[in-house]
């Protein structure tokens, strides 16, 4: 590979850092920015900055936005007393995509993890009790099914008492063919199965 220059290099270093990006795609994405520096690169970097400037974590839900409280903990028209707890924000955004919530939020920022360290302490579940205890009817656990997610959950459901607390259902997704899913998946869809 020919020798870049530094500036070129950083750039390909900070998007590989991105998800979804190694080494080979993020030079790639660099060689597009660069190529349409005027139309993409310039409007991308003054985006980033704006955005760095002006977007912060919710005071109250923890979702980001350039308001604090965010924008869905100021809507009137939300149900303040159904309360949907995610892992992180791209959760939150998707369900709200999905529009299937009316409620209000709060992002836990994480999952459980013993390997990684991670403890209640390092999330925000202090914060979420205290949410409870003030006019929540109830708590919707919407957590990955993943170890660390169900881990989390299972710990919260003995955290939060006094309270109704849900989950969403795990199996078989919408258009999913049976010889496509992995044993997990159908343990959970047969465990989860109700009457028609």
């Amino acid at each position: 590979m020919p020798a870049l220059g530094s500036e070129i290099e950083r750039l390909i270093q900070l998007l590989a850092k991105l998800p979804g990006l190694g080494p080979r795609s993020a030079r790639r994405a660099a060689l597009a920015l660069l190529k349409k520096r005027d139309t993409l690169l310039e409007p991308l970097a003054g985006a980033m900055q704006d955005a760095a400037a002006a977007i912060t974590a919710c005071e109250i839900c923890g979702n980001l936005d350039t308001r604090s409280p965010c924008a869905i903990c100021t809507d009137v028209r939300r149900d303040s007393h159904v309360l949907c707890v995610v892992e992180d924000v791209a959760d939150l955004w998707a369900l709200e995509r999905a529009g299937v919530f009316r409620g209000r939020y709060h992002v836990l920022g994480g999952a459980l993890s013993a390997l990684d360290g991670v403890t209640p302490e390092k999330l925000h579940v202090a914060a979420l009790v205290e949410r409870v205890r003030h006019g929540v009817d109830e708590v919707i656990l919407a957590m990955n099914a993943t170890v660390e997610g169900q881990t989390t959950a299972h710990y919260l459901m003995d955290l939060l008492t006094g309270v109704k607390v849900t989950r969403l259902a795990h199996g078989v997704p919408v258009g999913g063919e049976l010889d496509y899913l992995d044993e997990g998946t159908l343990s959970a869809a047969f465990k989860a199965r109700r009457p028609l």
